[in-house]
């Protein structure tokens, strides 16, 4: 090997030494610029879980809450929200005794999370829509035709009650269960309106009346009573009056005007003057 084959070898192997470093950092570059771009991880967030899909097929893996890494370009991950959501909607309904019923009702509920992928391939993400809404509509009407309209007002727990199971059994089918239901409102018609509120105030008036009459019946007992005490007090003073005790009293009576004599005698007499009373019985004794 001569000199100049020397030098060539030197200098390929600086050029190589020098182009490896930059070759290494285009690599680098590269596999992080299509890490980015292809996006191979997915975050699944605090009340949700995420659906793995095979080139569009719903996969039985569900994700659950944090971090997940991906297949680029194979898997995608679709995201659906578990936590408690809330449906208020308008019922039209009509009750066993034919009055139309006008409700507003509220419901709370959630996707079971280990089944979201099933609704998603079966339902899709509009499930509130879908099932949800003509769930309360069908089941509200059902439920009503069972009561009368003055049941649905006086026995409401019972038939919230009532929705809330029916609604339960019905949405569990597309693994959707029920958290709480409540009903916000009843309205009905006019006129049976009317009619409730005169029925309530007729009944107002025969408890009013009621309770009158419960209190003249006391009363006159009171009176009887009374009365009865009187008497007896009566009878028993006059059973106590003796001939010696009415002596006693004449006696007293006549202490009692000589007390207020003046001292001078009546000046006239006649069948007109007053005697002096008692002055003689006095003096007898």
């Amino acid at each position: 090997m001569d000199e100049r084959d020397v030098y060539r070898a030197k200098e390929a192997v600086q050029s190589a030494m020098k182009k490896g470093p930059m070759r290494l950092a285009l690599i680098i570059g590269a596999i992080l610029v299509s890490f980015l771009f292809l996006h191979p991880w997915v975050q699944v967030g605090a009340g949700e879980r995420g659906i793995v899909l095979n080139f569009g097929a719903v996969q039985d893996k569900v994700l659950n809450e944090g971090l997940h890494f991906r297949m680029p370009i194979m898997q995608t991950v679709s995201i659906m929200d578990v936590k408690v959501q809330k449906a208020e909607t308008g019922a039209a309904s009509a009750s066993a005794d034919l009055q139309d019923v006008s409700s507003a009702v509220a419901l709370n509920y959630h996707v079971i999370p280990d089944k979201v992928n099933v609704v998603y391939q079966t339902i899709g993400v509009h499930f509130k829509e879908r099932i949800v809404d003509p769930a309360i509509q069908e089941v509200m009407k059902a439920v009503s035709a069972k009561y009368s309209a003055e049941e649905l007002i006086t026995k409401r727990a019972a038939v919230s009650e009532a929705i809330r199971a029916a609604l339960a059994e019905r949405l569990m089918a597309y693994n959707i269960a029920v958290d709480a239901f409540s009903i916000i409102s009843f309205s009905f018609s006019k006129v049976f309106t009317e009619a409730i509120e005169s029925k309530q105030t007729a009944e107002q008036l025969a408890l009013k009346a009621k309770r009158d009459l419960d209190r003249i019946k006391i009363e006159a007992e009171q009176t009887i009573t009374a009365a009865r005490a009187e008497a007896e007090s009566l009878r028993l003073q006059r059973a106590n009056i003796s001939p010696d005790l009415i002596e006693l009293r004449k006696i007293e009576a006549n202490l009692k005007a000589i007390d207020k004599w003046n001292g001078i005698l009546p000046q006239v007499t006649g069948a007109g003057a007053v005697p002096f009373i008692g002055v003689g019985e006095i003096q007898k004794r």
